[in-house]
This record gives structure tokens, sequence and C-alpha cells, in this order.
């Protein structure tokens, strides 16, 4: 069986990039990162694409006109390297229409939060200070607005009365690690299906 190719959009660090990396290079995932896109071009996330032989590219926003020009670049270079699915994993950007036009129902992003709670940034803080027992991670297709598509795969983790806010993002974030290569396997074994705002996992 070949293996889905995937395209990862990046602005930091990247560890879910290595998640995904990893996941491919054990064979728990019949798929492989083919290119990774930042547009930061000091996100160490290139740096590990780099030293794992995945083509590293840095598209600036601010060399183009406008929010359209950009998308059409970024969808252009995952197009050239025939990229069948794209992740976003820690990107900083809102997609817009030529993106999601250019992947429908392709895009998946991870949160680090039970959606529809806490959508947004800073959601590990905002669920630790708003004193909720329990918090996780999420991940989704991506829409038109933010952290609003439909949900693939959620964990959840208790949060702990002597937490802070970042001893519960480290531990959301370890199981982002495992939830978001669940969640790729299952769209390369085309067992997602989309119906209205709910994602079902066939058998």
């Amino acid at each position: 069986m070949s293996l889905l190719r995937l395209g990862v959009l990046v602005s930091g660090r990247g560890s879910n990039l290595q998640a995904i990396i990893d996941a491919g290079k054990k064979g728990e995932i019949p798929a492989e990162v083919v290119v990774v896109i930042s547009d930061q071009p000091d996100a160490f996330a290139l740096e590990r694409a780099r030293a794992n032989n995945i083509p590293a590219i840095y598209i600036g926003f601010q060399d183009f006109s406008n929010k359209e020009k950009y998308e059409e670049k970024v969808a252009a270079v995952l197009k050239q390297y025939m990229v069948e699915i794209v992740c976003l994993a820690g990107y900083m950007r809102v997609l817009g229409v030529n993106m999601l036009e250019a992947f429908p129902n392709r895009i998946m992003n991870i949160h680090p939060a039970l959606l529809p709670a806490f959508p947004g940034l800073h959601a590990q803080a905002r669920a630790w200070e708003h004193g909720v027992r329990f918090s996780g991670c999420t991940v989704h297709f991506v829409d038109e607005e933010v952290d609003t598509g439909p949900i693939i795969l959620q964990a959840v983790v208790p949060v702990l009365a002597e937490d802070t806010a970042e001893t519960l993002a480290a531990r959301i974030l370890e199981q982002e690690h495992k939830i978001y290569p669940a969640a790729i396997r299952l769209f390369a074994q085309n067992r997602l299906r989309i119906q209205g705002r709910k994602v079902y996992i066939k058998n």
C-alpha cells in the first residue's frame, strides 16, 4: 500500500511534527511527511524536518501583498509535492478560503483543549485558570473559523490540584503526540466520514 503523503504547516518548535515523523518511521501510520512549510524563518520545526531529510521551506507572509496571494503560494508548494492531507502543527495563522478550497476536508489541526471549550490561543492556561477538572486535546478538521471544525479524536487529561498551567500543558502535549498520529492513521485507512458537524469512524 502506498503511503499517504503529508504536508505539515508549522510556526514554532514542531513537537507534534516530530511525533508524526516518528510514527511514520516506526510504521505506526501508513503515511510520510513529504514537505514542511513554515511562516517563520527560524522555526525549530524546520530544523526537525532537515534532520529527517524532509524538504523544509520558509514562505514569508510579508513577502506577499495579501493573505490570498500568500495562501496561493503555500497551496502551490503543497501540490508540487503531491500532498494528500495537510496537517497544522503549531501553525499560527487562520486559514482562508484559498487553502480550504485547495484541500477540502483534507486539513487537520491539533488543539490543546477539549473543543468546543477554550478555542484560540493559550487554551491550557485558560482552562487551568477557569478551574476545570478535566482538560485535554482535540484533533479536528479545519473550517473557516478558529477551532470550530468537525472533531475527529479527543483525549482527556485530568487537572490535578498541584498543577500549574505549565505542568498541565506538558501533560496535554503528551496526549497530543498520541492522538494526532492516530487521527492521521484513521484518515489514511479511509475510516473517517464527515456528516454535518460530526465525524464518524468506520470499524
